[in-house]
C-alpha cells in the first residue's frame, strides 16, 4: 500500500494496487488549493483505485501547461475571461472558495493581534511604510509594542493566481497602488524578496523575524503563523477566521455563460473577510474522453470533500453552484 506524500510543490499521486488498474490523469497550477487537491486525491485513489497527479507551479504554469496541453486539467487562481478560454480552447469551472491573509512574524504580536488598514498594507507592499513602528501602523494599535524595526517584504516570485487576487485587492484599496502597480499575477514589485509557491512564502515568514507576506489560509494555518486583521470594504474590523472568510463568500455570483468568472474580493457586509478568491479547473474542449475523468474526480470532491476543505481552511462551494458546475459539464463536456 502506498502512504500519503508530504505536501510540496513536487508530485502527488495515489497509486492504483497492482492487481487494479483505474484512471490516470494529471495536473498542475495553483498553490492555493494544493493541500486540498492533495487530500482529495488521496482519498479518491483509496477508493476507486485511480492516480491523480496535480504539481503545485503557481497559476501562471498552470494556465501555460494547460494551454500546451501538457496536463490534463490547468488549475489556476485567477479566473480567465471568456475570450481569453475561447482562445486558449479552455472550459473553466471554480473548485473552492479559499482567503488570502496577511502573515506576519514579529516576536512578541500574536494572531489577530495587528491592526493593519487595507491602504496601509498596500503602503508597505508599495515601500512607502518600511517600520513596523511607522505612525499610520501605531494609529490603530494602541497598546501594542510594535519594533522599531525594518519590515521585511514578502512577496511571490512566480507567476501566481494568489498575487492576482491580492493584487487585485490593493488596486481596490488604494489610489497610489492602481496608479502605480496595478493587478496581476506577476508585477515589479517596489520592495521585498520574493519566494516561489505558497509554501515558499509561507517559509520564508516564519523562518524570518520581522517579516510580512501573503499567503493562502491554509498554509497559515499549517504552519502556525500570526495574521493581520484587516478592514471590510465598510471600514470594520475583520480577523483572519472562517466565519468572515464564508460571509464574504456568500456574495459569490457564479453564471454558466460567464464561464463562473468571478472576483470575490471587497464583498459587502460588516464581518466580509476582504481577501477571499474561488480557485479554479481549466480543461480543453477537445479532450472529451480524458475530461469525463477527470470531471469524475471533482464530482466525487463535490460530493465527499466539504469535510477536508473545512478542515484545512477553505469554504466549500454551495450546492446550488455544484449543481450549475455539473449542468455546465453536461452541456459542454460530450
Amino acid at each position: 500500500m502506498f502512504k500519503k506524500l508530504a505536501t510540496s510543490a513536487l508530485l502527488i499521486a495515489v497509486a492504483a494496487t497492482a492487481s487494479v488498474a483505474g484512471d490516470k490523469f494529471s495536473g498542475a497550477g495553483a498553490s492555493f488549493p494544493a493541500p486540498l487537491y492533495y487530500d482529495w486525491a488521496y482519498k479518491y485513489g483509496k477508493e476507486t483505485h485511480s492516480r491523480v497527479n496535480y504539481q503545485s507551479i503557481g497559476s501562471g504554469g498552470g494556465i501555460k501547461q494547460i494551454s500546451k496541453r501538457i496536463v490534463n486539467f490547468g488549475a489556476s487562481d485567477k479566473p480567465l475571461k471568456s475570450k481569453e478560454l475561447a482562445k486558449k480552447k479552455l472550459l473553466q469551472f471554480p473548485a473552492v472558495i479559499g482567503s488570502i491573509v496577511v502573515a506576519i512574524n514579529v516576536p512578541g504580536i500574536k494572531d489577530a493581534e495587528l491592526h493593519l488598514k487595507n491602504e496601509v498594507v498596500a503602503d508597505i507592499f508599495a515601500g512607502k511604510i518600511t517600520k513596523w513602528n511607522d505612525a499610520a501602523i501605531v494609529a490603530d494599535n494602541k497598546g501594542l509594542k510594535l519594533p522599531n524595526q525594518e519590515i521585511i517584504v514578502v512577496h511571490r516570485s512566480d507567476g501566481s493566481g494568489t498575487t492576482y487576487n491580492f493584487t487585485y485587492y490593493l488596486n481596490k484599496s488604494s489610489k497610489n497602488w492602481a496608479d502605480n502597480y496595478g493587478a496581476g499575477k506577476a508585477i515589479d514589485w517596489a520592495v521585498g524578496i520574493g519566494g516561489k509557491g505558497n509554501e515558499g512564502v509561507a517559509s520564508l515568514v516564519k523562518q524570518t523575524p520581522y517579516t510580512l507576506g501573503y499567503i493562502e489560509n491554509a498554509y497559515k494555518e499549517k504552519n502556525h503563523l500570526a495574521a493581520a486583521t484587516l478592514q471590510t470594504a465598510s471600514g470594520k474590523w475583520v480577523e483572519a477566521k472562517e466565519v468572515n472568510f464564508k460571509a464574504a463568500a456568500k456574495y459569490a455570483s457564479w453564471t454558466k455563460e460567464d464561464n463562473f468568472y468571478a472576483m470575490l474580493a471587497l464583498q459587502p457586509g460588516d464581518t466580509s473577510y476582504p481577501i477571499v478568491a474561488a480557485t479554479f479547473i481549466l480543461l480543453p474542449i477537445e479532450k472529451g474522453e480524458m475530461n469525463k475523468k477527470v470531471i469524475k474526480f471533482f464530482d466525487y470532491a463535490f460530493k465527499n470533500g466539504d469535510a477536508a476543505a473545512k478542515k484545512l481552511g477553505y469554504i466549500p462551494l454551495p450546492e446550488a453552484t455544484k449543481d450549475m458546475i455539473r449542468q455546465y459539464w453536461a452541456t459542454n463536456i460530450k
